[in-house]
């Protein structure tokens, strides 16, 4: 049965986990500390992994804080954690600002995900949309001009469209608004954010007018209460027609443009201490399995093989540095990667 994830997120507050390896390899006796913080998104699959670790040393101690990307890169990048979660690659002022601190990353893939457009169930007009309307809805020059449903799509009805969104310093505001509208952090400011993913499930599921997008575990734990509209790019290369989320599509590629990578980066220095060393391992060997349990899609296994592979070589670096690698995929990355 799939763990929960509601309440992840209280008062804006730590997580406290302790947690130590499970595996008969560890060393006797780990004990320690592991700060991680960042995206709200990655936070499920590290917390799960997090418990699983705690099942044999309940000597190391592990606090997952939620910032949002863009907020954890900050912790990060200054030194304050020793693991940041990220729903999108580092950016280059972030990687800047990490190369002025003397602080050297690993960066790790550990899932996908399917960013997921939702209406509340007594939508009854809405069943799919295309990036288009999206981008019209989200544009920046949408804001006070596109206000109701008949101006996205003439035989949808005049009322208000309420919109939901993740928080400006999330990745997945940076992804959405990339991929939707085609300049990062460009859309409308009208509209309810937060980097509390249940905020938004909840925003969604209380207004029949409303329309929010998150990632795919959130709409999963509360599919009973929200719908998830099928996303049409209109280019039948990417599969016929509008695609719904889900491991399939994501997974053959037909989900576009909303699905991505999630990441972890490791802070060189940390990774030498035994208690982190031993929590990133098993987090590369137990990601496959608790990326689904929380409602996520895995890797393939090959892929998590060159990822522990990079771990344990302490690559340092991005393998996005030169930007977006459109029609690459994470194992021809991870391949290509120099030690």
């Amino acid at each position: 049965m799939r763990r929960s994830i509601q309440g992840k997120l209280i008062a804006c507050s730590l997580l406290l986990l302790t947690a130590a390896s499970a595996e008969a390899a560890v060393p006797e006796n780990l004990q320690g500390l592991i700060k991680v913080d960042g995206s709200s998104t990655v936070y499920p699959i590290t917390e799960a992994v997090a418990e699983e670790f705690g099942n044999g040393n309940r000597n190391v101690k592990i606090t997952v804080g939620i910032s949002g990307t863009g907020g954890g890169f900050k912790k990060f990048c200054a030194g304050e954690t020793d693991i940041s979660n990220a729903s999108r690659p580092i950016k280059q002022a972030e990687r800047e600002a990490c190369q002025k601190a003397g602080v050297n990353f690993i960066e790790l893939p550990v899932a996908y995900d399917a960013l997921t457009v939702v209406v509340n169930p007594k939508n009854t007009w809405a069943t799919s949309i295309t990036v288009k309307e999206l981008k019209k809805i989200w544009e920046p020059e949408a804001q006070n001009k596109i206000m109701t449903w008949n101006q996205v799509r003439p035989e949808w009805p005049n009322k208000p469209i309420r919109l939901f969104g993740a928080g400006t310093d999330s990745g997945t505001y940076d992804y959405f608004t990339e991929a939707v509208v085609g300049k990062e952090d460009a859309s409308r400011g009208d509209f309810t954010s937060s980097e509390d993913d249940n905020t938004l499930v909840q925003g969604v599921a209380n207004d029949p007018n409303a329309l929010g997008f998150f990632g795919l575990a959130y709409y999963e734990e509360n599919a009973s209460k929200l719908k998830a509209l099928t996303i049409d790019d209109e280019n039948d290369a990417n599969g016929k027609g509008p695609q719904a989320p889900s491991i399939e599509t994501v997974t053959a590629g037909t989900y576009q443009p909303l699905a991505r990578p999630l990441f972890i980066y490791v802070r060189r220095e940390a990774s030498e201490r035994p208690e982190v060393k031993e929590f990133v391992s098993f987090y590369m060997k137990q990601a496959e399995t608790l990326t689904k349990e929380v409602g996520y899609i895995p890797l393939q296994s090959n892929v998590y093989a060159l990822s522990l592979n990079r771990f344990e070589k302490r690559m340092v670096g991005s393998l996005y540095e030169g930007g977006a690698q459109v029609g690459v995929t994470l194992e021809q990355l991870l391949s290509n990667q120099k030690s």
